[in-house]
């Protein structure tokens, strides 16, 4: 075994001291130095750091002679998670989950250990609640217990013994931020001690094949807390979206090595846990009685996933100086550049109003899909016209006032035609060669059309 000590590295040049000092005494850096693990090999040469292939020496092969393996996906019970993971759990992948406390990271877990396909063998670690906290939440949630093995421990050397003794198909720590190594000084929590936690027990379920899931706590700023090379240790890492408040919770992917990156899957938590909601768009679309101006529905992606959501503007006169801008879903520069366009390409005048727009339902879009829906939502708050209510917008805005397609046009028509929209207003090159359904799509090339059709 490798004879493990303590040095101090530099975060800024690199450079390692054998204790801790204020100042970094290469570079000069102030509060710099942080606990790392220094290996000494063996005299085998093999240390504790050897990769996930084994003993077996690396060897160079040309990439046609490496056969692609084949990743049997076991579902975990629970359709939108299965959606977001890329089709099921991976044998040896690692998935890091972050949020908000109270959020509903560990119910939800804890559902998808008991509804695993098959019966499959699980361990849930514990470092943050006690086992009879764990029990109160599992006769809260109304599932059965049997068959989840449960430990309370922090030590990631005992985690890893009692792992080795239960050989679990799929682990779950909760969370990465309470486990420590006996390795480190540190305290738990820790850049140091999370970094390297999370190595061995990643290193765990490469050797193992065990589905591992990792817990992680959230900063205010609402990024994952920890040293950035946490993410890159993963293969997946899913972020939880939602109001703790509220009663709607998402759960989108940010790297998934398995699967589609900015997949979404959306949850409603109720009195049993969180339940799937196998529409989402339904809970986006407000349902007005009478159509209102200022209101556009447009077709997001979320990943594979065609969704339907509501663009709100609202445009008042401004007793300011500066008209204020404000956007909520949306990028506020962007909304600033449409308006520009408006102004340049329609002869829309907007300087002295102030202009708000809102994404209903707190879903962010980022696409440029958006900016054909924004511009006829400000246009219609402008003008106090409504839009006909089964109608749906997508479609990019040049800054030559050109409208240009977006991607998976055609699976955006189809999603708005289940849903019963009977008008689509979309770029002409996203026009089907073929009709979809009863949708009656009208193709724009240049803005100037569009003020035409709203006129």
């Amino acid at each position: 075994m490798a004879r493990a000590k303590v040095q101090y590295q530099c975060s800024e040049c690199g450079a390692q001291a054998p204790k801790w000092a204020g100042q970094c005494g290469e570079c000069g850096a102030w509060n710099t130095l942080s606990e790392v693990v220094a290996v000494v090999a063996t005299a085998a040469g093999k240390d504790r750091f050897a990769g996930y292939a084994g003993d077996a020496a690396a060897k160079v092969q040309t990439l046609s002679e490496v056969q692609p393996g084949s990743e049997t996906r076991v579902p975990t019970g629970i359709g939108e998670l299965d959606r977001v993971l890329g089709g099921g759990l991976v044998s040896g992948s690692v998935v890091l989950i972050g949020g908000d406390p109270g959020i509903g990271k560990s119910t939800l877990l804890l559902q998808a250990l008991i509804r695993l396909d098959g019966g499959m063998k699980a361990l849930y670690v514990t470092g943050e609640e006690s086992p009879q906290q764990v029990s109160l939440r599992a006769r809260r949630l109304g599932v059965p217990t049997e068959g989840l093995r449960l430990l309370a421990e922090t030590s990631v050397e005992r985690i890893l013994e009692q792992a080795r003794r239960e050989q679990p198909r799929v682990m779950v720590i909760d969370s990465i931020q309470t486990a420590w190594t006996e390795l480190l000084q540190s305290a738990p929590g820790s850049v140091a001690q999370v970094r390297e936690s999370a190595a061995q027990l990643v290193r765990h379920a490469k050797q193992t094949g065990t589905a591992l899931f990792l817990v992680g706590h959230v900063t205010k700023e609402g990024t994952l807390a920890g040293p950035r090379v946490l993410e890159h240790m993963v293969d997946t890492v899913l972020y939880f979206e939602g109001d703790a408040g509220g009663r709607y919770r998402m759960v989108r992917a940010i790297k998934n090595r398995f699967g589609a990156v900015n997949e979404l899957g959306v949850f409603a938590m109720t009195g049993e846990g969180l339940r799937e909601v196998r529409n989402p768009s339904s809970i986006f679309l407000s349902r007005h009685q009478d159509a209102v101006a200022g209101s556009v529905i447009m077709v997001t992606m979320e990943g594979t996933r065609p969704l339907l959501v509501e663009v709100q503007a609202l445009v008042d006169d401004s007793q300011l100086a500066n008209p204020r801008r404000v956007t909520v879903g949306l990028e506020h520069n962007r909304l600033a550049m449409l308006l520009a366009v408006q102004h340049r390409h329609g002869g829309v005048f907007m300087n002295d109003q102030d202009v708000f727009v809102n994404v209903v339902g707190g879903v962010r879009v980022s696409e440029t899909a958006a900016d054909l829906p924004v511009l006829l939502a400000v246009l219609s708050s402008f003008r106090d016209r409504s839009l006909p209510s089964d109608l749906v917008v997508f479609g990019e805005v040049g800054l030559a006032g050109e409208i240009r397609p977006v991607p998976n046009g055609l699976e955006r028509l189809r999603e708005a035609a289940k849903l019963g929209f009977r008008r689509a207003l979309v770029p002409a090159a996203n026009v089907p060669r073929e009709g979809v359904g009863d949708l009656d799509i009208r193709a724009l090339s240049r803005y100037p059309e569009v003020l035409d059709w709203f006129a």
